[in-house]
C-alpha cells in the first residue's frame, strides 16, 4: 500500500493510539486520531483525587501484555505503581479466604480437586484447544486459529482445530464439557468482577481469549503491573511521543465512502482521506449512550455492515469512587464472589483500594447491572444497592465523588459465534476503504485491542 495514503483512524482509546504508533514504525506518517471526547485513553480514565491518580476503568496489566510493553518502550517508561494485592469477604461483610485448605477444612475434597481440574485445564488448553489463545477470533467459529502466539515474540502462527469450535459455547458449559467446572472458582475473580459478563451466557472464547493460562496464573499470584499516574497515562504518554497526537473534542456527524475515498464532516467540516481505521463503537444497542453512538450512526452504512454490526451487545458495568471516614477505610481491597452471580445483579463485587500508604484516597466499587435472562437493575438503582453493600462490608461511604457507566465490553452471542459472525466481519476489512478495529474485533481490555491493532496493520499496511 501507498505510504502516502490519508488514513483516518477514529478513536483516541488504546486501540486508535496504538493503531497511529504501529502504522507509523512502518512508515506510514499521513494519519489523523480523531477523538470525541475531551481526553485521550477511553475505558483507560485515571482522575485525580488529593493529589494522586485513581482508576474509573482499567486497573493492571501482567508480564504478557506485549502491546503494552510496546508502548512502553515506544515511550521509553514502565509499570512504576503501586503493587497490588486483594482478599475476600462474603456477601455479609466477613472475610473468608477460599482458597486455604487450613482455613476451609470442610472445603479440602472440593480444593484438592480444583487443584487437580486447573492442572488439567492447562493440558487442554495447549493441547485439545492448540491456538485458543491468538488475539482475535479469525477462523475459530470454523474449527481453525489464524493469528499471532502469546509470547514475546509473537510469531505468526496458523493451523486446523475442530475442537476450539467449542469456544462458542458459554464458558460454564465448555468448562462442564471438559470435566473441570470447579476452574470457574478461579476464572470468574479476573473476570466477572471486572465485567465481563456471566459464564453462563458469554462464549468461552472472550473468557479464555483474555485469561489465557498464562495471564489467569499471573492474576492468581499477583504478578501484576500498575502505573503510578494511572493507566490512563500510558495512553496520554503516547499520545504525546506519535507524530500526530489524537485531535480531541472532534465532533465527527458524517462520514462518506464514495468514489475510493473516505470523506469525513468533523466539527462541521470536511476532511478527505484515502482509508479509515474504526476504533470507536461499531454499534450501541440501545441506540445514543451518554457520550456513545455507534459507527453505523453517522457514517453511509452499508447493508451488510447493518447486519452484523447490529448484533452487537454490550454490558452495563457501573463503578463508583468513594471516601471513607479514616476508621472506616478498607485495609486491602475486597473481591466479594458471593456477589458474582447472576442472582445477586447489581450488587457490589469488587472494591478497590488503590495507595496502601494512605486513607485520604478513595475507593472504587464494581458491579454488574446485566444478564441476558434478566430484567436490567436501572443505574441508579444499583449505586444505592452498592452503597449500601459497602455499610454491610464495614466500609461505608463517606461521599462518592465519582460516578460512571459506560458503553463496555461489546461482544455477540454465543449463537452468533458460531454461525461465524468474526468471519463476516474479517472478510469485510478493507471493503468500502474501511477497517474495523477496537474492543469487539478481540477482547475489551487494553492490551487485547492495543495487540489487535498491531495485527491489524501487519495485515493490510
Amino acid at each position: 500500500m501507498d505510504k502516502n495514503i490519508r488514513i483516518a483512524i477514529i478513536g483516541g482509546g488504546p486501540a486508535g493510539l496504538s493503531a497511529g504508533m504501529y502504522l507509523e514504525q512502518k512508515g506510514y506518517t499521513n494519519y489523523s486520531i480523531l477523538e470525541k471526547s475531551a481526553r485521550v485513553g477511553g475505558k483507560c480514565w485515571s482522575p485525580r483525587y488529593n493529589g494522586r491518580r485513581y482508576e474509573m476503568g482499567a486497573i493492571m496489566g501482567v508480564p504478557s501484555y506485549y502491546a503494552v510493553e510496546d508502548v512502553e518502550k515506544f515511550c521509553g517508561i514502565t509499570h512504576d505503581g503501586p503493587k497490588l494485592n486483594r482478599n475476600y469477604k462474603n456477601s455479609r461483610g466477613k472475610v473468608i479466604e477460599p482458597f486455604e485448605p487450613k482455613k476451609n477444612l470442610l472445603k479440602i475434597p472440593r480444593l484438592l480437586k480444583m487443584k487437580k481440574q486447573v492442572k488439567l485445564f492447562g493440558e487442554l488448553l495447549e493441547t485439545k484447544y492448540k491456538g485458543y489463545d491468538v488475539n482475535g477470533h479469525r477462523g475459530v467459529a470454523e474449527g481453525r486459529y489464524d493469528g499471532y502466539a502469546v509470547t514475546p515474540g509473537r510469531e505468526k502462527v496458523e493451523g486446523v482445530n475442530e475442537n476450539l469450535k467449542d469456544l462458542a459455547l458459554p464458558f460454564k458449559t465448555f468448562c462442564e464439557k471438559n470435566g473441570v467446572e470447579l476452574v470457574q472458582d478461579i476464572w470468574i475473580g479476573p473476570y466477572t468482577s471486572f465485567g465481563y459478563g456471566y459464564f453462563d451466557e458469554i462464549p468461552a472464547a472472550y473468557v479464555l481469549k483474555y485469561l489465557d493460562f498464562q495471564t489467569t496464573m499471573n492474576f492468581v499470584k499477583v504478578n501484576l503491573w500498575t502505573w503510578e499516574q494511572g493507566t490512563q497515562w500510558i495512553w496520554e504518554q503516547l499520545n504525546d511521543h506519535i507524530m500526530h497526537p489524537a485531535r480531541v473534542n472532534s465532533e465527527i456527524s458524517k462520514v462518506e465512502r464514495r468514489d475510493g475515498k473516505v470523506f469525513i464532516t468533523v466539527n462541521g467540516k470536511v476532511e478527505e482521506y484515502d482509508k479509515v481505521i474504526v476504533t470507536a463503537p461499531l454499534y450501541v444497542a440501545d441506540g445514543n449512550m451518554g457520550n456513545n453512538n455507534g459507527m453505523v450512526d453517522y457514517f453511509d452504512a452499508r447493508e451488510d455492515e447493518l447486519e452484523l454490526f447490529s448484533k452487537i451487545d454490550y454490558e452495563r458495568y457501573t463503578v463508583q469512587a468513594v471516601t471513607t471516614e479514616p476508621k472506616d477505610h478498607p485495609e486491602i481491597s475486597y473481591y466479594v464472589f458471593d456477589n458474582m452471580v447472576k442472582e445477586r445483579l447489581g450488587h457490589l463485587m469488587v472494591y478497590y483500594r488503590r495507595w496502601k500508604d494512605s486513607i485520604d484516597q478513595v475507593i472504587t466499587t464494581y458491579a454488574l447491572r446485566t444478564h441476558k435472562d434478566m430484567e436490567e437493575v436501572p443505574y441508579d438503582k444499583c449505586n444505592e444497592m452498592v452503597l449500601e453493600d459497602l455499610k454491610i462490608m464495614h466500609n461505608p461511604a463517606k461521599e462518592v465523588v465519582n460516578a460512571w457507566s459506560v458503553y463496555y465490553f461489546p461482544h455477540i452471542s454465543c449463537e452468533d459465534y458460531a454461525a461465524g459472525w468474526y468471519d463476516k466481519v474479517e472478510a469485510m476489512q478493507g471493503k468500502y476503504d474501511t477497517f474495523y478495529a477496537g474492543e469487539i474485533m478481540a477482547f475489551g481490555d487494553m492490551d487485547e485491542t492495543a495487540e489487535y491493532s498491531r495485527e491489524l496493520v501487519e495485515r493490510f499496511f
